[in-house]
């Protein structure tokens, strides 16, 4: 994650905020007497929040994991040839 102190970020608020929605990277802003803080895009943010959402949600982890194992031991649902040629043909 890029750092910038807060008069640097002040002076170059604009092509900064581009940068870090053109290029999905967050940059943290250093103050001297305050706290940090962070500049994301939107859609990072709402990803992040969705990222957290799965790993707190035990059932959810629990139904990935699952699915993990089923894949690694060849053991979970196989489907057709037609069902594949259906999926690969949308």
């Amino acid at each position: 994650m890029r750092e910038l102190s807060v008069n640097i970020f002040r002076a170059n608020i604009k092509s900064l905020v581009d940068q870090a929605v053109s290029k999905h990277e967050p940059i943290r802003v250093l103050r001297r007497a305050g706290r940090d803080f962070v500049v994301m895009s939107a859609e990072d943010w709402e990803r992040e929040q969705e990222t957290l959402y799965v790993l707190q949600n035990s059932s959810l982890m629990k139904q990935i994991a699952e699915s993990v194992k089923t894949n690694t031991t060849e053991t979970g649902y196989k489907p057709t040839d037609k069902e594949l040629d259906e999926i690969n043909s949308v």
